[in-house]
């Protein structure tokens, strides 16, 4: 009997998951500044992502079977004279169970075999389980995309033994060239602007380019090359604005909206299933923790202007009263449909989580703050640690919100669920807990914001198979980024009491990266899964806020080093963004499905086209924050 006349489709597992999280204004003109470097960055980057598009290794040259972005075609065989089941598991399931692929019919005869084809994902490695009445084998494989693979099973040499081979049947697309490419050409740009912009100011090209024109208009412009405008000499002090500061918070908010637009459909750049980081995890803490930092800075400057503790606590409370419904009008998909319907508003997110983080460290730092810090003693037995001790009531208030954490996380009963436990329901844990996802922080969303007004397909829906909804951004998770924003204001209460000592900052911040880098390995014991409080975006566990506050903290210091100090790096193109982050993140949550920011692709199954349409939608946004800089316009709340 021919092979393919026992063949059945079956479209099987996909190894891969994620999700999305997904007015006052003042506006100031002064005369515009000309900043063509931006402008040629923004077309080099057009051009960069035509390349990638081009690039012709990813559309596989063979395809056995119709197979989608992130799959690959799996053909099981058996010569068996047994009716044989498959079963698989990701190498991201942390202590699943077997999920059924399929049935594979016994052999019609000695020699032939049955066939069925499967899809399988390629973004983990999976684990094959075959038995009859009992387990044949397990076969253990990381799948290429759009590959062709084959799985025999067979007795060996006509044993009882049974043998179980994989082999590739055809050419497999290497789905991660296109990212590297975009990568190595972006790279090869940055040093070629470095480059022009160290030639640009060398005596002799200035000298020569003031004989070619206008001086001033000359001037600008090499200032305008370098990706700055003219500073006074002296070095940069808290009391000028850090461009390090608005460099960071730039950084954050572009590797935020290309993630948010889909990361080119990489799995390191979707949110992570359950325990663990990936880049996406990165950029939502690192903005909570700048604007920690940047409340110390403005409160700082606000008290030594002459301005009252309760004016800045109203404008605290109308800022997060705004922060809050423009957040609850842009993650509610029919907001420009007509009225909201409440039976299936969301309430968390992302504006609303820096809402609530705003309003609670300014109100903390507004009672613990100095109005000058020019006359402290010198001799004083706690100036050498001023910058902590000096503000210990603050840090006794965060002390309790994260015992209440705790004791709501551990302690909490949860019906049907452990005490303490931090898992993702589903099929986790052996299936034990399917209805527990979350543990306490889903429990407390769903009782006290009800099961319709929190998010509905959670990261864990895809690999641990979680049918109940969960909110990344909960009300739980919603005191430790109080936290996170609280250690940013740590970082700014340094910047102020060590200004212009450069090697006091930077050496303070490493001290402070070490501690908390020390409380993450204790929290985690260096694992992804056997801590006693893994690193979970989903939960906002503690050890998830220390590592990226000490991932930030390391991060502000090599900014701030070349940035400020050295001024080896203008900050561009990030600085832009970052001086205008809310415009930036609205527009781009409002404006997702709109052209140039999205538009009909060839081939919606390919990396490289996906990947094309989010660099050049964020470049996008990075553009439109120049020429708003240029023109001195920023929103402001």
């Amino acid at each position: 009997m021919e092979r393919g006349k026992l063949k059945k489709k079956h479209k099987g597992i996909y190894s891969g998951g994620g999700h999305r999280e997904g007015r006052e204004k003042n506006i100031n003109m002064a005369q515009p500044e000309k900043h063509y470097k931006v402008f040629f960055l923004a077309v080099i980057a057009w051009l960069v992502a035509i390349c990638v598009a081009e690039i012709p290794s990813c559309h596989p040259r063979h395809k056995a079977a119709v197979v989608k972005m992130d799959e690959a075609s799996l053909t099981v065989n058996n010569e068996l004279d047994a009716e044989m089941v498959v079963s698989w598991l990701s190498d991201h399931c942390y202590q699943c169970v077997y999920q059924p692929l399929g049935v594979v019919p016994a052999g019609p005869g000695p020699g032939l075999p049955s066939s069925v084809d499967f899809t399988v994902g390629t973004q983990h490695g999976i684990t094959l389980q075959l038995n009859s009445s009992l387990e044949l084998c397990t076969v253990h494989y990381h799948f290429w995309e759009h590959g062709n693979y084959s799985l025999w099973v067979k007795n060996l040499n006509d044993s009882s033994v049974v043998n179980c081979s994989m082999i590739t049947d055809t050419e497999t697309v290497n789905s991660y060239l296109p990212i590297m490419v975009a990568f190595l050409l972006f790279t090869g740009l940055a040093i070629l602007s470095a480059i022009g912009a160290t030639v640009m100011g060398l005596d002799a090209v200035k000298n020569l380019m003031f004989r070619l024109g206008n001086s001033m208009e000359t001037e600008r412009l090499i200032n305008s090359v370098n990706g700055h405008r003219h500073h006074p000499p002296g070095p940069a002090t808290p009391s000028r604005r850090l461009r390090s500061l608005d460099t960071f918070r730039g950084l954050s908010l572009v590797i935020m909206v290309f993630v948010n637009y889909g990361g080119g459909r990489y799995w390191f750049f979707r949110h992570e299933s359950w325990n663990g980081l990936t880049v996406a995890d990165l950029v939502f803490p690192w903005f909570v923790f700048i604007m920690g930092t940047s409340i110390s800075l403005s409160v700082s400057s606000a008290l030594r202007c002459g301005l009252s503790r309760f004016s800045l606590f109203t404008k605290a409370v109308w800022r997060s009263v705004q922060l809050f419904l423009i957040g609850l009008l842009i993650i509610n998909p029919n907001y420009c449909q007509g009225p909201l319907s409440w039976d299936s508003l969301r309430i968390p997110g992302v504006l609303q989580r820096l809402a609530f983080s705003y309003l609670v460290v300014v109100s903390l730092d507004l009672c613990v703050a100095w109005n000058s810090l020019d006359n402290l003693p010198v001799d004083a037995w706690w100036y050498s640690a001023r910058e902590f001790l000096l503000y210990w009531p603050a840090w006794l208030c965060v002390v309790v919100l994260e015992t209440v954490w705790l004791c709501l996380t551990f302690l909490l009963p949860v019906p049907d669920c452990p005490s303490g436990y931090l898992g993702p329901g589903g099929i986790g844990d052996m299936g034990q807990y399917p209805n527990c996802t979350g543990g306490a922080a889903g429990y407390v969303d769903r009782w006290l914001l009800g099961e319709n007004h929190i998010y509905q397909t959670p990261s864990s829906r895809v690999i641990y198979k979680s049918h109940l909804p969960f909110d990344p951004e909960g009300v739980l998770g919603s005191i430790n980024s109080v936290l996170m924003a609280f250690l940013g204001l740590q970082a700014g209460k340094i910047l102020l009491h060590y200004k212009d000592q450069h090697s006091s900052i930077m050496a303070r911040f490493l001290i402070w990266s070490l501690v908390l880098g020390i409380i993450s390995a204790v929290l985690t014991k260096c694992s992804l899964n056997e801590g006693f409080i893994p690193i979970n975006k989903n939960l906002w566990s503690l050890s998830y806020v220390t590592t990226l506050a000490c991932f930030a903290l390391l991060l502000l210091v090599l900014i701030y080093y070349t940035v400020d100090v050295k001024r080896w790096w203008s900050g561009a193109p990030f600085y832009y963004p970052g001086m205008n982050s809310i415009l930036v993140y609205v527009g781009h949550e409002v404006l997702e499905e709109y052209f140039p920011f999205r538009w009909r692709m060839a081939d919606s199954q390919s990396h490289a086209e996906h990947l094309t349409q989010n660099l050049l939608a964020t470049s996008c946004w990075v553009l439109i924050s120049f020429l708003l800089h240029r023109k001195n316009i920023f929103w402001k709340i």
